[in-house]
């Protein structure tokens, strides 16, 4: 994997894919120096064609925005070839797998939610952004079940500021204003104000307030603002979707209102608080574990990490951060080896937005000090102090590379990292020795479930059937998002399941964690190849056997949130039933143990929905229960055949 992304070669280390769509996939993968998990989204330039300026505006405004309901960028690599993003990594999913999971939330989960989002749709509006692709998919849940907004390509920032009306139509239909898809000019706040409508209305009930098969219809109900309030659905809660879902966007709820309506503070009696909870300054223990691994004074390594270039010492300094900030210790793992025969490509680009060179655009900021004489005498004495650090912490990491001192110079292609001073040994370690030394290493974290990509399909779903041409003929929207433009690509249904594939990784992992130490294959193992880099280590060796494979049963789930949970106790005959109602309504498939990878084609053999419908073990019970993972496609079309599908197969 390396070898095909040779850019990212010894600075992150690739793992399985968890997620695509038309034009990028997105894969978990280890940052090196850290051992921290992020999410790799990988963009194909040839692919993008003219939404190339929607990447841009994406990149530019994440450099921005910072926020703790935001997704974060790390940083950014670009090539003559590609875009590769390296971002924050949410490992429980999209927020739609976790209503599909529940059918619908109840009121007070539907607040710690909503209040989420409006907290960070209120932040990028005061900092004059207009999101404009406001849904379910576009909301990812982190490990702590908080929620990260991401995919901004469709964002919009009014040079004049958000009173600046916009005229492009664009995002997913079933969520679009009604000035919005009517073509007339339209303020970015007002027009996320009704998508937020849109979206209270499906996490209280389920589905949305306007659907149809085909988009001009759907359009007309959008214009009348006429939709059905359930019976379940509190005075207080239809009250509230009623003042976003106002055909008029002058008559709609504004976003300061909304953040101290009476339903918003129900339970917490407080306003939704919108402000970033980051700080502006730099962490002084961020910055002492970087000047120490680098060899560099602190005051040298603030100014290079105050340049915002989003390189690989950003990131390294973001994710050092999110280590601090989840009570970890602030250490960074041996420093990454880069193959001296790694290919290049024929050129590499600097990206940088209109605003870049504003400092201030970046998330953590202090004021640079003025140049006195008591700084200059500091600096002056820094190298001293660095290296009685270094001498002092020398026992605590392994031994860094020989290459001599060099100047880092800004190249978004290969990150260059300050190298470290070498640290001189007296004798070559006996086997022994090495093995200690082995042992001490930092591991990374166990690899956990997947991650589901947003924005992979924006086509509005179709009336549940068995198979035939009302799934293949499913009308693709012309304002759709840039993320779901799935025409031209299809899945290869060879790869039955992220499942297996990431059982070996995970696996090595795992061993190597819990006896703290490599394995040499033979005794005249040389010290070089005892200290390679961490991916040989992630690589090295491989399992008897595969955790999860038939021989051992389905694989037992941590998170039951996307699980249909069955009256069964035998796994076969769960998955016998889910194969006999699949082939019944004619939709191809591909198995792996217990894993089904289902398609649905149009009649061109594209691919237009793809899922998984594992069936696993669940904790704790003796039942079986069904995990559902969409791959592809519309999300509204996915819920409804994957609930037709476990419906007919009663379970």
């Amino acid at each position: 994997m390396s070898s095909q992304y040779p850019e990212l070669k010894g600075f992150y280390h690739l793992r399985e894919t968890i997620g695509s769509g038309g034009f990028a996939k997105v894969k978990l993968a280890y940052h090196a120096l850290t051992g921290e998990k992020v999410a790799v989204k990988i963009m194909d330039k040839k692919a993008l064609g003219e939404d190339l300026p929607r990447v841009k505006t994406e990149i530019a405004a994440m450099k921005e925005l910072c926020h703790q309901h935001i997704c974060k960028l790390f940083q950014v690599v670009e090539t003559e070839d590609r875009f590769y993003m390296i971002l924050e990594y949410c490992p429980e999913g999209e927020l739609f797998d976790y209503i599909v999971s529940k059918d619908r939330l109840d009121e007070d989960e539907a607040r710690i939610f909503f209040r989420q989002i409006v907290s960070a749709v209120a932040y990028i509006h005061y900092q004059g952004y207009a999101h404009r692709d406001l849904k379910p998919e576009n909301l990812l849940l982190d490990e702590d079940q908080n929620l990260k907004l991401i995919d901004f390509g469709l964002c919009a920032k009014p040079k004049g500021g958000m009173e600046r009306h916009l005229y492009t139509c664009c995002g997913s239909p079933a969520y679009a204003a009604p000035e919005l898809i009517s073509g007339k000019e339209y303020l970015g706040a007002e027009a996320d104000l009704w998508s937020m409508g849109v979206l209270l209305y499906a996490l209280l009930c389920g589905f949305l307030p306007f659907d149809d098969d085909k988009i001009p219809t759907l359009y007309r109900k959008i214009q009348s603002g006429k939709y059905d309030v359930p019976d379940w659905l509190s005075l207080d809660s239809a009250d509230l979707i009623s003042q976003m879902l106002r055909v008029d966007p002058k008559r709609r709820i504004t976003v300061q209102q909304l953040l101290h309506h009476p339903w918003m503070t129900k339970g917490f009696n407080i306003p939704v608080e919108w402000n970033t909870k980051y700080k502006r300054t730099l962490d002084d223990d961020c910055i002492t574990e970087l000047a120490v691994h680098y060899g560099k004074c602190k005051m040298e390594m603030e100014t290079q990490v105050l340049q915002w270039k989003y390189d690989y010492l950003t990131a390294t300094y973001f994710l050092l951060l999110e280590k601090k900030m989840r009570g970890r210790p602030v250490r960074l793992l041996q420093k990454p080896t880069i193959s001296s025969t790694t290919p290049a490509p024929k050129k590499a680009y600097t990206y940088s937005s209109e605003d870049e060179s504003d400092v201030n655009h970046s998330p953590f900021i202090i004021t640079p000090k003025e140049k006195t004489e008591e700084s200059r005498q500091n600096a002056y004495n820094c190298q001293q102090h660095a290296k009685e650090r270094v001498k002092g912490r020398a026992r605590e990491r392994l031994p860094f590379s020989d290459s001599g001192d060099k100047e880092d110079k800004e190249n978004f292609l290969i990150p260059q990292i300050p190298n470290s001073p070498r640290v001189k040994h007296q004798k070559t370690p006996t086997a022994n020795a090495v093995l200690k030394n082995v042992a001490a290493k930092p591991r990374s974290p166990l690899m956990s479930k997947q991650l589901h990509i947003a924005s992979l399909d924006d086509s509005m779903c179709t009336p549940l059937k068995p198979i035939d041409n009302s799934y293949m003929n499913t009308t693709l929207s012309p304002s759709r998002s840039y993320d779901s433009q799935l025409n031209n690509i299809t899945v290869d249904t060879g790869i039955h399941t992220p499942i297996s594939a990431s059982k070996k990784a995970a696996s090595v992992d795992e061993g190597l964690y819990k006896a703290g130490m490599s394995t040499p294959s033979s005794a005249h193992k040389s010290k070089k190849s005892m200290f390679g880099s961490l991916e040989k280590v992630f690589n090295m060796l491989t399992p008897k056997k595969q955790r999860g494979s038939t021989a051992d049963g389905p694989r037992k789930v941590k998170a039951l949130h996307n699980v249909f949970r069955t009256c069964q106790f035998n796994p076969d005959y769960v998955l016998k039933r889910l194969r006999a109602i699949i082939e019944e309504k004619c939709i191809p498939y591909k198995q792996s143990d217990y894993a089904l990878r289902c398609t649905v084609m149009d009649d061109w053999g594209r691919v237009r929905l793809a899922f998984d419908m594992e069936v696993c073990a669940m904790p704790k019970s003796p039942y079986i229960g069904v995990c559902r993972k969409r791959v592809k496609g519309d999300v509204w079309h996915y819920k409804k055949l994957c609930e037709d599908i476990l419906t007919s197969a009663k379970l």
